[in-house]
């Protein structure tokens, strides 16, 4: 079985803005966005900048609002894309997040760790 790989961030809703927010979430490379709790990114002072629509695990179709917030790992910041979480959605830093700060999941110790090289082509 494999084991769940979580990551410590601080979450902005500008790459500057003194308001953040620490959080340690699961890391989901299956997910493509991160999902984090809209009374979180509204505190923050994140907006909406359009609507998705997603299939959950169990096959139903669920329309959240998205977004753009700055994540910071270990002193670095990137933009990533949010998702506005409701109540009883998972919450997870997903594989944009991920990609924008230049981090992988290492396979064989499940721990976040910098990218070896970033393909270009």
């Amino acid at each position: 079985m494999m084991g769940e790989t979580y990551i410590k961030l601080k979450i902005r809703s500008s790459p500057t803005g003194s308001l953040s927010e620490e959080l340690s979430l699961i890391v989901d490379t299956g997910a493509a966005y991160s999902w984090l709790p809209r009374k979180l990114l509204e505190k923050l002072g994140a907006r909406p900048t359009r609507k998705a629509r997603f299939k959950t695990i169990k096959g139903e179709i669920v329309v959240r609002d998205v977004g753009h917030v700055f994540a910071e790992h270990e002193g670095e910041t990137a933009p990533t894309t949010a998702v506005f979480a409701e109540e009883g959605d998972a919450l997870v830093f997903g594989l944009h997040g991920l990609e924008s700060l230049g981090l992988e999941v290492d396979p064989t110790t499940m721990h976040v760790r910098k990218s070896e090289a970033l393909l270009a082509l």
